[in-house]
């Protein structure tokens, strides 16, 4: 079995760079695989390159999109895109094909991934209540597959399980899904296929049905966010869907932090950030610096007079949950408060070693590249100074990257930020605190104060 001190051993010409430079946000066009005469007036279907911030910390471009045509405003999905669409004869036509896609969680580590449309997750799915869906599923996968629209309510032979409502979709062939959309919400979509093996390899996105008629208060933006899960072993470059429990990467929209997008937001702006989890845990989810309110899952937007505040809300697995906020300044973290989770390459089983006396010097002149670990905790590892944060073997994340204003973060995984501006520019630069807001040291505790 390997566990972290075996990952994390090694010769310097096995060990992969720590400091992980991100580049800017990645133009999937490539992948929009649109037919002519598709019509793209109500979707922004391509996401536009935009600079690199301070420190190489992504964000996403800080244009707000503007309301369609049919009155609602598109969601914003980091990392990710919207599936385009053509108008045929009143019914909105999508094609999704399925098929193995390479997938990077962050610069140092890329799989070859199943997905749909050249990604994991697909493309995230956008219509509005009482609109007329066709959706074309092309099956490019070694294996037979279908495709579940996850709390959609819809005819039998359309729930998409395979020998149950359909028959497999088998390789090279092509099914049509088509149905009224009769509600509005957060969902999602997925296989009832070999279901463990292609949920684990990544196939999976979300569906964003708008409410016919509009709610109030008005959104700003529009965050969707899936969670999910990997076991990638060291050095291994597929994804072992045998693990249950003992993942090792943990990610939004199939990135692990820092590449991970920021989501943006200006001083007062309504921000949403509807959250779906397909993973094989539940995520308590934090946001910093305000009290969100629960406002809708993929039962739809509730009535406000079922709003509640939080400042953390458990996603069940298979659940979608609905985040409201009024944005205030800085740049504020959105992550899983299970520990473990916000971390990369995690391996288990490491023996305790707090306290314990390492003769690391010995142990180098038999071992080249050791370092002793845990005898006054892992910080020193994590913030190493001369390597950065502590790396592992080929194709393997460090167990925590990325950098701020104050030096590096230790955080990994399902993590990333809500950053907001009082004006913001083209992109969101990191957060300056004002005179008199900022943390602190000084060189003693004023005498008289209990202890």
């Amino acid at each position: 079995m390997i566990n972290r001190r075996t990952l994390l051993l090694g010769s310097a010409a096995g060990l992969v760079a720590a400091s992980l430079p991100l580049g800017a946000q990645q133009d999937h066009s490539a992948h929009q695989k649109n037919t002519a005469g598709v019509d793209h007036s109500q979707h922004t279907t391509t996401k536009k390159r935009v600079a690199k911030t301070t420190k190489n910390i992504p964000a996403v471009s800080t244009k707000k999109m503007e309301p369609t045509a049919q009155g609602y405003r598109p969601v914003i999905t980091p990392n990710g895109r919207t599936l385009g669409y053509r108008m045929n004869d009143g019914v909105k036509e999508f094609h999704l094909i399925a098929e193995e896609v390479e997938h990077e969680f962050a610069p140092g580590t890329t799989i070859k991934a199943w997905g749909y449309n050249g990604s994991t997750p697909g493309p995230t799915i956008e219509a509005v209540e009482g609109d007329r869906v066709r959706i074309y599923v092309t099956n490019k996968l070694p294996e037979h597959t279908s495709i579940h629209w996850h709390g959609l309510l819809l005819p039998w032979g359309m729930d998409g399980v395979s020998g149950l409502t359909q028959p497999p979709i088998k390789p090279g062939e092509t099914f049509v899904y088509e149905f009224t959309l009769v509600q509005h919400g957060t969902h999602m979509y997925h296989p009832h296929a070999d279901e463990m093996v292609q949920m684990a390899m990544g196939m999976m996105g979300m569906f964003i049905i708008h409410p016919k008629e509009q709610t109030t208060p008005a959104v700003d933006r529009d965050y969707a966010v899936l969670l999910h899960n990997w076991a990638v072993h060291p050095g291994t470059y597929k994804p072992d869907p045998s693990v249950m429990s003992e993942f090792d990467l943990w990610t939004m929209n199939s990135k692990v932090f820092p590449a991970i997008e920021s989501m943006v937001a200006q001083t007062g702006e309504r921000v949403r950030i509807r959250v779906g989890n397909l993973s094989m845990w539940n995520h308590p989810i934090h946001l910093h610096g305000v009290q969100f309110e629960l406002t809708g899952s993929d039962g739809g937007r509730w009535p406000q007079t079922q709003w509640r505040k939080e400042v953390t809300e458990i996603v069940g697995v298979g659940q979608t949950r609905d985040l409201e906020f009024i944005a205030v300044p800085g740049d504020w973290a959105f992550h899983c408060h299970m520990s473990h989770h916000t971390m990369n390459a995690m391996g288990h089983g490491v023996p305790n070693m707090l306290g314990a006396q390492q003769p690391e010097a010995q142990i180098n002149k038999v071992l080249p590249g050791y370092m002793a670990m845990g005898e006054s905790g892992m910080a020193e590892h994590q913030v190493h100074t001369d390597m950065g944060h502590m790396p592992g073997p080929e194709n393997t994340l460090p167990m925590m990257m990325g950098e701020g204003r104050h030096g590096k973060l230790e955080m990994g995984g399902m993590f990333s930020m809500i950053r907001v501006r009082d004006q913001l520019g083209s992109v969101a630069d990191l957060y300056e605190a004002p005179e008199g807001t900022q943390a602190k040291k000084v060189s003693a505790v004023p005498a008289g104060i209990p202890v």
